[in-house]
């Protein structure tokens, strides 16, 4: 027995609906809530993700280049591009702020080292921007300090509060219709 997403219910044979972008797996009940998904020759339709490309050539054939198990995605385990990522810290406006003060260094002189305008500078202390990973770098490098947390560090599961104990989208969202 599988789990509706959208409402938490045990069914038999759950369909898959795309709702708001997200393919979900759902109960009878749940299915009018998003548009169904065809889970037949979709995938091979599909050209989104397709790493081989159609062409004509000068002879006017079309060549088609096919890779056996390389294609856009493929079986096996997925990972995400972010699982590697490191996360810049909340606390990243903080952190240069006292580490600049602590250098004994204005806004504008900080600027000049890092061969940037002192506005910049200005806008992170006060966390209205977000600094590219070029800044970053040279800020970390400058006043030495770490603006990044590894981004498993900071996840922890979260805990589910149905029964069941897994988390649907029924527990969070509040229907209109009822």
């Amino acid at each position: 027995m599988v789990q509706c997403e959208m409402c938490g219910t045990e069914t038999q044979s759950p369909n898959t609906i795309k709702v708001e972008g997200a393919e979900l797996d759902v109960c009878d009940e749940c299915t009018d809530f998003g548009t169904e998904v065809k889970t037949g020759d979709s995938a091979s339709t599909s050209t989104k993700y397709s790493t081989g490309s159609s062409s004509s050539d000068s002879s006017g054939s079309s060549s088609t280049t096919s890779s056996g198990s390389s294609g856009g995605g493929g079986g096996g385990s997925r990972r995400d591009m972010f699982d590697e990522m490191d996360e810049l810290v909340q606390d990243f406006d903080q952190r240069i702020r006292s580490a600049r003060e602590s250098a004994g260094l204005s806004q504008s002189e900080l600027a000049d080292q890092l061969n940037e305008k002192a506005s910049l500078i200005r806008k992170l202390e006060h966390g209205d921007h977000l600094p590219s990973d070029e800044v970053q770098r040279k800020l970390e490098t400058e006043l030495d300090i770490d603006l990044t947390e590894g981004a498993g560090e900071g996840d922890t599961e979260w805990e589910g509060g149905s029964d069941v104990g897994e988390y649907t989208l029924g527990d969070v969202v509040e229907r209109k219709d009822s």
